[in-house]
């Protein structure tokens, strides 16, 4: 794959400061060091059904909100539902559009846990019981020394971190540095990371335990995660748009928050979970993985559990994807911005909501970050297409 060096670096165009990000998030490839992914050879266009339009008002904490004023207060780019594989609902706003890649933030996650899992039914990772220190190099007794690959994916390593956006000295404005190239980048970062606490005792969200699952990744393939990106999932979901990884200095990959696709890509993750991991007649992912994935499967990761920053959230979590409350195994890839994957497997929906929101992570709270609100509008849109 192309690797693309940008003019400026990731956390240099103002994130979490309040300035608007709708200019940035539609070319993000261009401004910061990149690695190219083609689309795929054998691409495959989703089909189209009838134009459905949104709900006008949905529920939030017992009030009505407005959605076009919803779409319009949090820099909306894009809305899209897929029900039962069929597009019937499809909006751009502001910088977005059909063909324009947009970034992910932490909905990468969810792409980087699912190629964990093809390496593992691969046979390139014996078992996720094995410590992850087995594959990566860390220095002895920092975080990721003897932590199982498990606790990793279900952000609970127990390394020491602060995942606070509004605090210019919380990690994840370290780890920021990282990709720039402080401390000697990512896989130096995450190699010297201190620990904290016993795995399995917390989860705590962490994006550094995403980025050393890349780490696993590059060390178990011999690939970058572009590369390996592109052969298990770009070519076999059939991408129909080029993409890309964002990287630091040294080539590696943010597989914590990095990738730049275009809404409709972003749908194929939601939809491959959706169906259990197959694609047309195809299994990409092991069926088994998937239900594990959106599993809360310890009392540790339940609902009212699971903490980010310094607030404890009413989702549960599974492996790198979320689990928010309902009647219908819902689970989603979220990422800062308001970026997410929906997926209501009883309506057989898919929804897929790119964002800007320039308030957020100005505070820790809900009135800037609107994801609680987000999610909110997700169930009322996957309930309205249900009954379709």
């Amino acid at each position: 794959m192309t690797f693309t060096p940008g003019t400026h670096e990731f956390f240099d165009i103002g994130l979490f400061t309040g300035i608007p990000q709708h200019e940035n998030f539609c070319r993000i490839d261009e401004l910061v060091s990149s690695r190219a992914m083609a689309p795929s050879s054998n691409p495959r266009p989703w089909q189209e059904g009838d134009r459905v339009e949104l709900v006008e008002s949905f529920d939030f904490e017992g009030a009505a909100s407005n959605t076009a004023q919803f779409i319009a207060d949090t820099d909306t780019a894009a809305v899209l539902v897929l029900k039962d594989g069929v597009v019937r609902h499809e909006s751009y706003y502001l910088t977005g559009g059909r063909e324009v890649r947009w970034l992910s933030m932490s909905v990468a996650k969810s792409f980087t846990s699912a190629l964990v899992g093809i390496a593992v039914q691969e046979g390139l990772i014996a078992s996720i019981e094995e410590p992850i220190s087995t594959y990566v190099r860390v220095e002895p007794g920092s975080a990721y020394d003897g932590v199982s690959i498990r606790s990793v994916l279900q952000m609970s390593s127990g390394a020491r971190w602060h995942e606070d956006y509004s605090d210019p000295e919380s990690d994840i404005a370290r780890i920021g540095a990282a990709c720039a190239g402080a401390d000697g980048g990512l896989d130096n970062f995450i190699a010297t990371m201190s620990r904290d606490l016993p795995p399995d005792t917390l989860c705590r969200y962490n994006s550094a335990d995403t980025q050393v699952l890349t780490a696993l990744l590059r060390s178990v393939t011999g690939q970058d995660l572009a590369d390996y990106m592109h052969s298990r999932l770009v070519e076999p979901l059939g991408f129909t748009n080029p993409g890309a990884w964002l990287v630091d200095p040294q080539g590696v990959e943010l597989g914590f928050g990095g990738l730049a696709l275009t809404a409709r890509d972003y749908a194929r993750i939601g939809e491959l979970y959706r169906n259990g991991g197959r694609v047309g007649d195809r299994q990409v992912v092991d069926a088994n993985w998937v239900k594990a994935s959106v599993t809360a499967s310890a009392p540790h990761l339940q609902s009212g559990k699971v903490v980010v920053g310094g607030i404890t959230t009413p989702e549960g979590y599974g492996y790198q994807w979320w689990l928010p409350p309902g009647e219908h195994g819902e689970f989603e890839a979220v990422g800062v911005y308001n970026q997410f994957v929906f997926v209501d497997p009883v309506a057989g929906v898919t929804i897929v909501k790119l964002s800007a929101n320039h308030t957020y992570g100005t505070t820790e709270d809900e009135p800037e970050n609107r994801e609680g609100e987000t999610t909110a509008f997700l169930h009322a849109v996957a309930h309205q297409f249900e009954v379709l």
